[in-house]
């Protein structure tokens, strides 16, 4: 079960979540999801970018690097869109659209990841 809280904000981003490290699990992502309640979260390790083809929501996208601490930030990324790459992630969070604004997440926040 993935927990992420923002320490920087004192918020809570995902309070049941996923792990997606694996060909198969990172190949899926979100792919079939309808509907993704507010609290609930994939976290696709390791990972640099993201796409949002054959989806049929909208997603906000939290980009991890080092010491988990957010390096970029895809609020409500539409379905069929593709997001830039970010050489200083080391993985992404996938949340549900309006999670980044609804916790005041920005560049530069400390998370802490529990999985």
């Amino acid at each position: 079960m993935l927990h992420v809280e923002n320490a920087t904000q004192n918020s809570v981003l995902v309070d049941r979540g996923r792990v997606a490290n694996n060909a198969w699990t990172r190949f899926k992502g979100l792919l079939g999801v309808r509907d993704l309640p507010e609290g609930d979260g994939l976290a696709i390790m390791p990972c640099k970018g993201v796409h949002c083809m054959f989806m049929s929501i909208p997603i906000d996208v939290v980009y991890v690097g080092d010491g988990d601490k957010v390096v970029a930030l895809d609020p409500e990324m539409k379905p069929w869109a593709v997001g830039k790459m970010y050489r200083a992630a080391r993985y992404v969070i996938e949340l549900p659209a309006g999670t980044i604004g609804r916790t005041g997440t920005a560049i530069g926040d400390q998370l802490s990841v529990t999985h």
